[in-house]
């Protein structure tokens, strides 16, 4: 029971640091600091951690890498969206984009 425990309360804090920082992205409607490859390979790794969970039984890893699968998709579709198709040449002109509060 106590190892569930551990395995949950980590798959808990993994899930809270990655959907702060994909909140974050998304709020701030700015992808700076953040590689698409980041995505990319989380997507990938989380595919294979699901099946390979799967096939061990370990439930605890199935939904957390499930999770982090939704998770990296959404990142992803917000990275792509935030990016645009002149984000590059935005950047150098004006300067990086600051969050007003």
């Amino acid at each position: 029971m106590m190892t569930e425990a551990i395995g949950w309360f980590a798959a808990i804090a993994l899930l809270i640091t990655v959907g702060r920082q994909v909140y974050t992205q998304w709020r701030d409607k700015t992808c700076a600091g953040v590689s698409s490859w980041l995505f990319v390979g989380q997507i990938t790794a989380s595919v294979g951690f699901v099946v390979y969970s799967w096939l061990l039984g370990n439930w605890v890893f199935v939904v957390t890498n499930g999770a982090m699968l939704v998770v990296a998709v959404l990142g992803q579709v917000i990275y792509l969206n935030n990016k645009g198709p002149d984000d590059a040449s935005s950047h150098a002109i004006a300067g990086p984009v600051t969050r007003q509060n």
